[in-house]
């Protein structure tokens, strides 16, 4: 036979089961004595625990503990009682509670339990409730923005997947747990109106007993039974309120991770000059007031004393701090190790001059730092990558007012921005120009006027569209960061992303990789796309489209151009909308056939063989095109053949690095394009 192992729930079904027969069955008074010793170590646990708990889920079993106990503490009150009626002997415990905390005094052992009783009912436990109440509802309200602000941070990168499951449970436990704690609250106002009704029965029925029953007199029942409820109720209310000041405790925490006795001596006792203040008012009370000397002046002495402790306190650890620091920086100086972080490489940095710093500053209102989360994740909604962790540091070397953006430690851009003032660009439709300091927009290197604000409202009303140097900044930076992303997808970003569909596409995954290709491969596919802009949000779609053509050819340029082809929805909708009808520019047939001609396939990919005379002739064209549609104000568009595209990009990238070259087979059939000119070598 195996040896039966008592575990947890074994003790407590047997906590439970004793409750139950103490209702049932006479009990005699010296194991009431122990239970209700038992009962008050209990609350008191319960109320310690309560005050050292680091944070409010720390004791998330409290509403089932609440209950228990409740049932526990009633079950004793019936014991109590029915000793009290048959026997008149409840034990020494009742006995020494009725006769001690009253001073053997009726009345004032009366006064004692009603005011206890007083003050459980109307003070703590309604406010335990009341607060429970709200609380409850606040956390529910608020899951739907948590949740939110959890995807957001998935989706920018900034935690992990791992984290984001935590931060979800932590807040689902949170909503069960408050929402628990505001009905287990009842049970203690419950439990408290039940003790006082048992008590009134005590009275009367003790009255009842003594003189019906017993023979005796009626001061002598009342004397003795008088006591005896008085002790009977006492000791009930007292683990009872206890356990009502837990309650109190730990829906009134908050949600800091620390000890509530640290939360309240550091905040209290946090600044010297209060300490002061008190003090003083304290002393000046002992010595112009007829209030006792001996008692305030001590009393104020020591609040001072205490600030200037306090005040000794708070310099030595910001010295410490100061010092560790320093140490910590030295340390890390002197580590042989330290070299290895100094071959690191940051994906992308800004850098700024002291001029700047405000702007990144958020003491002093700055919030580039927020500007720098937005991008990301505007960027990862829009082109579905993750844009890597964005450094930004000043720059003594550099104007003040000067900026740089760095790709992988290589500076690719800079700009410029005047301090306190706006950056005025004429959109084409100004109707009065306004006078300022010259400039460019850097991000588009556009003609551009420095304004001050004075002169804001009355530049918006001529037309300009007004920018502020946050937002000059942050566009370039995304401008930046668009250019270069097909640079900053890594093998790893790629490999992230695909664990991130994984659990719902596990098919399509396993069928893709690494069977048809391998993850460097997707990652050139991805980085094409990326390269002219276009979204790789989709990556089922892209996925799926990837698994139909891998297995003819592992070409990855070949395989973006299938992929763009089955995206044409979305490249359709992004250059063509928002207008009925588009204007672009078409490709000679003649300079297809000769781009086709010229292309040599080899292992490491395919590349032309134009000769220069040609090549020179195709960009030319394309120059002339490409300027004829930006004085019409259109984008320049060109359309090509499907097998075509990717060559003549490749032949123009260098040259129109931002030109948009389209196939007919990325278009959707419900487009009206008008063709208002054609790239050709012609001489005619």
């Amino acid at each position: 036979m195996k040896n039966i192992r008592f575990n947890n729930s074994i003790f407590l079904g047997l906590y439970l089961l004793a409750a139950v027969l103490f209702m049932i069955l006479p009990i005699p008074s010296v194991l009431l004595d122990i239970l209700i010793t038992f009962n008050m170590a209990v609350a008191m646990v319960i109320l310690f625990n309560c005050i050292f708990a680091q944070e409010t889920l720390s004791m998330s079993s409290f509403p089932t503990i609440l209950l228990f106990t409740t049932f526990f503490r009633i079950s004793l009150n019936i014991s109590s009682t029915r000793l009290i009626l048959l026997t008149g002997q409840p034990g020494n415990v009742v006995s020494t509670f009725g006769s001690f905390v009253g001073g053997n005094n009726l009345i004032v052992g009366a006064i004692i339990f009603i005011v206890l009783v007083i003050v459980q009912m109307q003070v703590i436990n309604k406010g335990s409730e009341r607060v429970s109440e709200v609380t409850a509802r606040f956390t529910l309200d608020a899951m739907p923005g948590k949740q939110m602000a959890i995807d957001a941070d998935l989706s920018t990168g900034a935690i992990s997947d791992r984290e984001a499951i935590e931060r979800r449970n932590k807040i689902q436990e949170e909503a069960s747990f408050f929402g628990s704690m505001d009905g287990a609250t009842k049970y203690v106002k419950g439990d408290a109106t039940a003790g006082l009704i048992i008590t009134a029965i005590n009275f009367v029925g003790g009255l009842a007993t003594g003189i019906l029953m017993q023979g005796m007199s009626a001061m002598d029942a009342l004397q003795h039974y008088t006591i005896l409820t008085i002790g009977d109720g006492l000791v009930s209310q007292i683990p009872s309120l206890l356990i009502s000041l837990a309650t109190g405790v730990i829906v009134t925490k908050g949600s800091k991770e620390a000890e509530i006795g640290d939360i309240v001596f550091a905040e209290l006792f946090q600044n010297p000059y209060v300490m002061y203040v008190v003090g003083g008012a304290m002393v000046f009370l002992g010595l112009f007031t007829p209030l006792q000397t001996w008692i305030y002046i001590p009393f104020g002495a020591m609040i001072i004393v205490l600030g200037v402790l306090t005040g000794r306190k708070k310099q030595t650890v910001e010295i410490e701090e100061e010092v560790e620091e320093e140490e910590v920086e030295a340390e890390q100086t002197r580590r042989h190790e330290n070299v290895n972080t100094l071959l690191q490489v940051d994906p992308i940095e800004l850098e700024f001059g002291y001029g700047i710093i405000p702007l990144a500053d958020v003491n002093q209102g700055g919030d580039l730092l927020d500007r720098v989360v937005m991008i990301r994740r505007q960027i990862a909604l829009e082109l579905g990558a993750v844009v890597p962790i964005i450094r930004l540091r000043d720059n003594i070397q550099l104007n003040p007012n000067q900026y740089i953006i760095k790709i992988k430690g290589i500076q690719v851009s800079e700009g410029e921005i005047l301090f306190d003032h706006y950056m005025a660009m004429n959109p084409g439709t100004v109707e009065e120009e306004i006078t300022g300091i010259p400039t460019f927009e850097p991000s588009f290197h556009l003609p551009a006027v420095w304004i001050t604000e004075s002169q804001r409202e009355r530049a918006e009303s001529y037309g300009y569209t007004v920018v502020d140097p946050p937002s000059i900044i942050a566009t370039h930076l995304t401008e930046v960061i668009r250019t270069h992303l097909d640079e900053l997808l890594t093998r790893q970003d790629v490999q992230n992303l695909i664990n991130n569909i994984k659990e719902t596409n596990t098919t399509l995954i396993d069928e893709l990789i690494p069977k048809l290709l391998n993850v460097g491969e997707i990652q050139k596919v991805l980085q094409n796309l990326l390269r002219e802009g276009i979204s790789i949000r989709d990556l089922i779609t892209i996925f799926e489209i990837l698994a139909d053509h891998a297995a003819t050819t592992r070409d990855t340029d070949v395989l973006t151009e299938y992929v763009r082809q089955g995206l044409k929805r979305a490249i359709s909708n992004k250059y063509f909308g928002g207008e009925e009808t588009s204007s672009v520019v078409t490709l000679d047939p003649k300079i297809e056939q000769d781009i086709m001609a010229s292309v040599k396939q080899t292992e490491q990919g395919a590349y032309l063989t134009l000769d220069p005379d040609t090549t020179k002739k195709i960009l030319e064209s394309t120059e002339k095109q490409i300027k004829k549609m930006e004085d019409a104000g259109h984008t320049p568009i060109i359309i090509t053949s499907p097998i075509v595209r990717m060559y003549y990009k490749k032949l123009t990238n260098d040259y129109f690095r931002n030109l948009i070259v389209i196939s007919y087979n990325e278009i959707e059939s419900d487009v009206e394009l008008q063709s208002v000119g054609m790239v050709t070598i012609d001489d005619h």
